[in-house]
């Protein structure tokens, strides 16, 4: 499937999903944001850093991510979309939330991507947006806000599943395996809930790292920066920080919390799939 900046571009014409890719839809727009920096090696308007990573990735964009990590920042603000994307978010804003999560799923729905998004935007007002954009009786919608809600839902679900274990340098650092490319959602959640804490989150599964650090550790006056990067070779299977002793203070923690009255197997499955013990000291063994 082509990036979502791409795809957002696309809206406003009529090229399908089975044509070519497009080089630089709609003249000289380089991307959905009509005012960030994508040249790296400096802040964006979001406060969000360009990655230091310049190797090129086979399967993601940097472009795409650091939309994805802005859009989800506090700081986001409709003003700085290009026009396309500006109008799609203008006509109704959930719709562009799900466009966004769906594509995020990786799943092969380009077309029904494009679909869905085009019927928004041919809407005469905004009253017939929302119901175009609530419309499960096309296949296309239907499709695009299903996919969407998985996505939300493991979003949601990693504020609460990921475990961070003290790094080098200060830096508290958790791993994961998501089935979907969320990890650009997670920065500003992970923001507001560390503070000053430098922390780290690496998606193994994909080879990407969101990070929010300074950019000499050894200045604690200097601010926090969030950046993402793809990495070109293949992430160690252990940190340092990822002590024994650390995995005892977290099993610990949850058997305090645990009331045993009301454990539920069943229930705890559901909510942490088998597939995401690996990740939790409480259960992984």
């Amino acid at each position: 499937m082509r990036g979502l900046t791409k795809l957002l571009l696309m809206l406003d014409n009529k090229e399908t999903a089975a044509d070519g890719v497009m080089e630089n839809a709609g003249g000289t727009d380089s991307g959905a944001f009509s005012g960030a920096d994508n040249t790296g090696g400096g802040e964006d308007l979001f406060g969000f850093t360009s990655g230091s990573q310049k190797t090129p990735s086979k399967r993601y964009n940097q472009e795409d991510l650091e939309f994805i990590a802005a859009f989800y920042s506090p700081k986001f603000s409709s003003n700085l979309l290009e026009k396309t994307a500006k109008r799609f978010y203008e006509i109704n804003a959930d719709a562009f939330t799900s466009f966004i999560q769906a594509w995020m799923s990786e799943l092969p729905i380009e077309k029904e991507l494009l679909a869905f998004g085009r019927g928004i935007m041919a809407a005469r007002d905004k009253r017939e947006a929302e119901t175009a954009a609530n419309d499960r009786g096309n296949d296309d919608t239907r499709m695009v806000l299903n996919t969407a809600g998985k996505v939300q839902f493991e979003i949601h679900k990693m504020y609460g599943l990921l475990r961070f274990f003290p790094g080098e340098e200060g830096a508290y650092i958790a791993r994961f395996a998501p089935d979907f490319l969320i990890l650009p959602a997670l920065g500003g959640y992970f923001t507001m809930r560390f503070g000053e804490t430098p922390w780290v989150i690496i998606d193994e599964k994909r080879g990407l790292i969101l990070s929010r650090l300074r950019s000499n550790s050894a200045e604690e006056g200097l601010p926090l920066k969030t950046e993402i990067q793809i990495l070109d070779g293949p992430i160690a299977e252990n940190s340092a920080g990822n002590s024994d002793e650390w995995e005892d203070l977290w099993r610990h923690y949850h058997k305090t919390i645990n009331n045993e009255s009301r454990d539920n197997p069943d229930l705890q499955r559901q909510f942490m799939p088998k597939r995401y013990w690996k990740y939790l000291p409480e259960v992984k063994n």
